[in-house]
């Protein structure tokens, strides 16, 4: 192989890692045919698979990862004095031997372990007669373009690279700008003074490549996009999923001004990862519980905490610190059931069936639905409210003179309707007297009455499936109608779903208050981004979620999935190769697969990040906790 050829973009965009790297397009293979097997398994993103041989160094193996971003030439035209090259991903790198290669299960037994032990050494030499380092990279659908004056430009689509031409590996520097440089200058931050305090810097964590040289590249996401186009989090138990949702909630909540929050948490476990924020004065929050708090213990034991803090004491400060500011609350669940105004409606429409032959009960019926209507849009009330006893007194008036006017016969059912709507006040009186004795209960509509105000944080943390789900179900509706109406965008209500299978399961398999709860996450998904509502699930159990819901979501961050049906269908759903995907089966917890249409700095491009650890900002207010005590 010749020397790596000499290129003026070599120090400002590449690197060869002092000259170890030096590499050339052996190959560009279709992915698939159509069709064909490899179909059923490939991002239909890929198209191609390339194949680059690098001469070996003993060094060199250690230096490359999975997740390096390579460049070559291809065959577009450009400008005088620009150069355009093919963006790929390194998807695989292995190192061959060719006595190795060349060894047989039909040899003689004593040399086949002669030839064996004989490789060992030269992996220690930089023999490179004997050895090479294979990679296996996919396109990434985008051109680099250098210009003279070494500016450069980032062009979506794919360009057939020219094999045999020279391989170079993207810097740090480089991937930093590319990934970076429009969300930090959007922002307002340096990215070469990047830190894990939350506080102090928006990062979600780092990039990892160049780990070796230990180069650290910050990764930044644009939080309103983030937000308002959706998110998902999926990996398997024990891949940090709740750890990365408090993480990017943390700096949601601490960078941007208008944002809220909104965690439906069925697993308890929201108070002690978001600690710092519900118990610190600056974030207006509400822990909302499925009981009401008598005493601090009692706080403490309804806390879901990790393992090495089941005992740790120096929580009940934090929590002390909520119920001081009166930031505990629990949901009430109605009991006396009032009818929205919709439901109203639709009683009023029931009539019209059996009047199909008396006009004149049809006026009356016209009369009464207009006089609702034109009541709702006067006091601007939307369907799904229920009714209150000021309008019960309006529209029974309504009823009583209309159903005179028109004649309607005492012994119809439009006259027993229009004469016994005042028998609603009694039980509207009742859930009134009920709510007083609640003290400190919500109901739906308070919430979001709380959500309209200050608070910028809502944990609801109800262990029970059939109460959370009703709250889901009655909560979303009421929050997208009156956005509809009010035509309103900001602020930006984030709801988070974790367990995410509970609230929105594949509406094949799914009755009753599930498919209800599905379909109705499903609509807010489909058109809360025109309305400022943006959702993000986390599950492990992607195979079990409504896929029409998941194709709605914008970013998603990918953890270990050890199924492989899992793998495929993310592969299927979000346009991501599968050969990217099986790396994240050697994650460790904390290590994430980062794409996004919309919210990173370079949309649809695999990242692997590692995320920084949200126990850190616990750990660390709890320690200050404990400091001011003693």
């Amino acid at each position: 192989m010749k020397p790596q050829e000499e290129n003026k973009f070599n120090s400002l965009c590449f690197t060869d890692f002092d000259g170890r790297f030096n590499a050339r397009l052996a190959a560009v293979m279709p992915r698939f045919m159509a069709g064909g097997e490899e179909s059923k398994v490939a991002g239909t993103s890929a198209r191609y698979q390339c194949r680059i041989k690098v001469e070996y160094h003993k060094d060199l193996m250690g230096l490359l990862e999975e997740g390096m971003l390579l460049a070559v030439r291809n065959f577009k035209q450009t400008l005088l004095g620009e150069e355009r090259y093919t963006l790929m991903e390194v998807s695989r790198v292995w190192p061959e031997h060719f006595g190795l290669r060349g060894l047989s299960d039909h040899g003689y037994y004593p040399m086949q372990f002669e030839i064996i032990e004989q490789c060992e050494a030269d992996w220690q030499t930089d023999d490179k007669a004997t050895m090479m380092i294979q990679i296996d990279a996919i396109p990434i659908n985008y051109d680099l373009v250098i210009g003279e004056k070494c500016d450069f430009k980032f062009v979506k689509g794919f360009s057939y690279p020219v094999v045999g031409s020279p391989v170079y590996i993207l810097n740090s520097e480089m991937i930093n700008r590319m990934y970076n440089q429009k969300i930090a200058e959007k922002i307002g931050v340096d990215p070469s003074k990047t830190v894990e305090d939350a506080r102090a810097d928006p990062r979600l964590g780092v990039i990892k490549m160049f780990q070796t040289s230990k180069t650290v590249i910050p990764i930044y996401v644009d939080f309103e996009k983030l937000v308002r186009y959706h998110f998902g989090v999926f990996a398997f138990t024990g891949g940090g999923k709740s750890n990365l949702m408090s993480n990017v909630l943390r700096r949601i909540l601490l960078h941007t001004d208008n944002v809220k929050v909104v965690v439906f948490d069925i697993s308890c476990e929201y108070a002690f990862l978001l600690l710092d924020l519900l118990a610190g004065e600056k974030i207006p929050a509400k822990i909302i519980l499925e009981h009401r708090i008598d005493s601090l213990e009692q706080f403490f034991n309804s806390v879901v905490k990790p393992r090495e803090y089941e005992a740790d004491e120096r929580i009940k400060a934090g929590l002390q610190r909520i119920m001081e500011q009166n930031k505990v609350a629990f949901y009430t669940r109605p009991k006396q059931k009032i009818p929205t105004y919709a439901q109203f409606l639709d009683e009023l429409n029931d009539q019209r069936r059996g009047c199909v032959d008396k006009p004149h009960y049809l006026n009356a019926i016209d009369k009464i639905h207009d006089a609702i209507l034109d009541y709702m849009e006067e006091h601007g009330i939307s369907e799904n409210q229920e009714v209150d006893e000021e309008f019960i007194k309006y529209i029974d008036k309504i009823a009583v003179s209309t159903i005179d006017e028109f004649k309607v016969h005492e012994k119809s059912g439009l006259y027993a309707w229009g004469t016994t709507r005042n028998t609603l006040i009694a039980r509207i009186r009742r859930r009134h007297e009920e709510e007083q004795k609640e003290r400190g209960g919500l109901t739906a509509e308070k919430i979001r009455e709380l959500l309209e105000g200050e608070e910028k944080l809502v944990c609801i943390s109800i262990s029970d499936p059939l109460t959370i789900k009703e709250l889901v179900v009655t909560l979303t509706q009421d929050l997208l109608i009156r956005r509809k109406r009010k035509f309103q965008v900001k602020p930006y209500i984030l709801l988070v779903f974790d367990e995410a299978q509970e609230f929105i399961p594949e509406l094949s398999g799914a009755t009753g208050i599930e498919k209800k709860c599905s379909k109705q996450v499903e609509t807010l998904l489909r058109q809360g981004r025109k309305y400022g509502l943006g959702v993000c699930i986390a599950t492990q159990r992607i195979a079990y979620l409504n896929t029409n819901a998941l194709q709605q979501l914008h970013t998603y961050f990918v953890g270990t999935l050890p199924r492989p049906y899992d793998r495929t269908l993310i592969s299927d759903t979000f346009m991501i190769d599968k050969g990217i995907l099986e790396k994240t089966l050697e994650f460790a917890p904390g290590e994430w697969l980062l794409s996004s249409y919309i919210a990173t700095g370079i949309e649809n491009v695999p990242i692997f990040i590692r995320a920084d650890n949200a126990e850190n900002e616990i750990e660390k207010f709890l320690k200050k906790g404990s400091l001011m005590q003693n």
